[in-house]
């Protein structure tokens, strides 16, 4: 809020006093800097709430709103998420559609190579071991293991065992319905480091 609007919701005696050099004067300058970090974050809110623009903190609580708390949560607050920001971003923005699809191999697929960065990963369900499934993960995403093991664990349903093998396979077996954009620069968003959420006691 600027001096002059503040100045004008002074009673007329108090105008008239504010006067260049006056202590009131001075007050009102002190009461315009003091509003300006708030009017800041108003002025640009809508980014809170925007994937790609948020800051990383609130990116991870985003992850939150969009069923993705398996990804951002842990037993301590200063614990590293186990992926990239940008990556983060990239699942909080397909969060609909990934609540969607959640408990099918489609919906499976898709948060695996957004997650990870990587296309090819393959599911199969032997004939031979009902409620029984195979994650193939491309040798390319062979050090993402422990994120895999962590999205397999909650998106697959509950009643289906997993088990998850490092292999390449033909690529007419490895189509994906996830499009992984391309690390994405966001010179709005300051840079502050990205932890877990803490879960509530």
């Amino acid at each position: 809020m600027r001096r002059a609007a503040i100045e004008r919701l002074l009673p007329a005696a108090y105008q008239r006093a504010a006067g260049p050099g006056s202590v009131l004067w001075a007050l009102l300058d002190v009461m315009e800097a003091l509003h300006a970090p708030d009017e800041a974050v108003l002025a640009e809110v809508d980014a809170l709430f925007a994937p790609y623009r948020a800051p990383a903190p609130m990116t991870a609580y985003l992850a939150r709103w969009v069923a993705m708390d398996h990804l951002v949560t842990a037993p301590r607050r200063d614990a590293p998420l186990p992926l990239s920001l940008h990556r983060l971003r990239d699942l909080v923005a397909h969060g609909a559609a990934l609540a969607a699809w959640r408990g099918t191999p489609d919906g499976l697929r898709t948060a695996l190579e957004l997650a990870t960065g990587v296309t090819g990963f393959v599911l199969d369900e032997p004939t031979d071991r009902p409620f029984h499934l195979v994650v193939r993960v491309p040798t390319a995403a062979a050090d993402q293991l422990a994120l895999v093991d962590r999205i397999v664990a909650a998106e697959k349903p509950a009643a289906v065992t997993a088990e998850i093998t490092v292999e390449d396979v033909p690529a007419e077996r490895a189509v994906g319905r996830a499009s992984v954009p391309p690390p994405t620069v966001v010179p709005s968003a300051p840079a502050s480091p990205v932890t877990a959420v803490e879960e509530p006691p």
